[in-house]
């Protein structure tokens, strides 16, 4: 099955939720190439955009539907790292989280090439139409990245990972109220953690895009899978139960960042 690189929801919100990774099709040419670990997909940010489902009535939606083991669309297609001198993944990614090989014979830079042009480029193309838009319609836009991930993964940090990592590329991606009222309602339960610009400031398209000067910011929300996955290990089940009270956190984060932001026309 053929299945188009991006899928796009149209509202009239100030706001653009962007969904790079959860995604999970692999074209089969590609698919007979990754290795067990690989084919296990596990680095998904499982089931996000059911999380972010109708949290904001008029909300732009970009959702990228191929894996990011394919080609990471929040990566620079010139694959430049985001983090230097820590362990990472690149553009086109050669180990799990975990550090296992994802692919049997990795594709060479001719094959990698055509995966950028075939999945990245129409996502960021869907992405700056999608932002140049709303900015024409407001007279400014918020992209909100949304990402998930597991809450343990020596590979790339140590110890646990808080519960809400919002990332502003140290706060040069958006205007500091919309950082400040982000940090504010996430730390409003008091049994969940809350960092800044901590391990994960903001990957490729938050810091492409954010550009206060030009009406368009951004901000990137990396939450911890073990608040709405029943097991967020092995099975990546998604449980109604817990995912409730998240929810209604990230439907007021979203609702507040939306007066917030048409109020700095």
């Amino acid at each position: 099955m053929i299945m188009l690189p991006v899928s796009v929801i149209e509202g009239d919100s100030p706001i653009v939720l962007a969904n790079p990774h959860s995604g999970t099709y692999v074209p089969e040419p590609v698919s007979a190439r990754f290795t067990s670990a690989g084919k296990r997909l596990a680095d998904t940010d499982w089931h996000i955009d059911r999380l972010y489902d109708g949290l904001l009535p008029g909300a732009t939606v970009v959702r990228a539907n191929f894996h990011r083991y394919v080609v990471d669309a929040n990566r620079s297609p010139c694959n430049e790292s985001l983090y230097p001198g820590q362990n990472t993944t690149g553009l086109i990614p050669q180990t799990t989280f975990e550090g296992e090989p994802i692919w049997k014979t990795p594709a060479t830079p001719e094959e990698s090439q055509s995966l950028v042009e075939a999945y990245h480029a129409p996502y960021h193309l869907a992405l700056l139409n999608q932002l140049t838009r709303i900015r024409a319609q407001h007279g400014i836009a918020l992209l909100y990245d949304c990402h998930s991930i597991r809450n343990q993964l020596p590979f790339l940090f140590e110890g646990l990972l808080p519960d809400f990592n919002i990332g502003t590329n140290d706060s040069a991606a958006c205007d500091l109220q919309i950082e400040e009222a982000t940090f504010e309602l996430c730390r409003k339960f008091t049994d969940r953690s809350v960092v800044v610009n901590g391990r994960f400031k903001g990957g490729w398209t938050t810091r492409h895009y954010g550009k206060p000067g030009e009406r368009i910011h951004a901000i990137q929300m990396e939450i911890s899978q073990s608040m709405y996955l029943r097991n967020s290990l092995e099975s990546f089940e998604y449980d109604e139960h817990s995912a409730v009270s998240l929810r209604q956190q990230l439907a007021e984060v979203l609702h507040r960042l939306e007066s917030l932001v048409l109020s700095l026309r």
